[in-house]
């Protein structure tokens, strides 16, 4: 139920225990502070379990970014669904010591196209806060374009819409 995707680089793959201290030490970390952080402990923990629960609640979810040759979690990139969101919506963050090699952009761009190849997306979005000048370099790098009047999460969130 929950794919794995392989690239050149990186294996994308289902969320273990084995993720969740580096996962909530970023989630609780001035670093989170663009998606909504820093978070608490009580908060990290939900996100991790929306994270997994997705999969089989909507048929899209998270999946860890590891490093083929190392073993190594890097990170993670999902598309999200549901209540909180008007569309569904590809995201991706990295923990410290692995951006600035192309791994958010190598996960990004595998999993957004089996978000519209595979499970046969119609939309995809990705939510950015105006302030976080990567992600909108990384979306903008992907091909997704800069909206003006769409539906958002909140007024302050910029959404770039991306193209199969």
């Amino acid at each position: 139920m929950i794919p794995t995707l392989e690239t050149d680089r990186l294996l994308l793959r289902a969320q273990t225990m084995d993720d969740w201290q580096a996962y909530a030490s970023l989630m609780m970390s001035e670093d989170a502070a663009q998606m909504g952080g820093p978070h608490t402990l009580e908060d990290a923990w939900g996100l991790f379990c929306h994270d997994l629960a997705q999969w089989p609640l909507l048929g899209t979810g998270a999946l860890m970014i590891e490093a083929r040759d190392s073993g190594e979690c890097l990170g993670q990139t999902g598309i999200s669904y549901g209540p909180l969101f008007p569309e569904h919506e590809l995201g991706w963050f990295l923990f410290p010591g692995a951006k600035g090699r192309g791994y958010a952009f190598e996960a990004a761009c595998a999993l957004r196209d089996w978000g519209f190849g595979v499970r046969g997306l119609k939309t995809i979005v990705s939510h950015i806060d105006p302030q976080n000048h990567r992600s909108r370099k990384l979306a903008e790098r992907l091909g997704a374009e800069l909206m003006t009047d769409p539906d958002r999460p909140g007024p302050e969130v910029l959404v770039y819409r991306h193209k199969p």
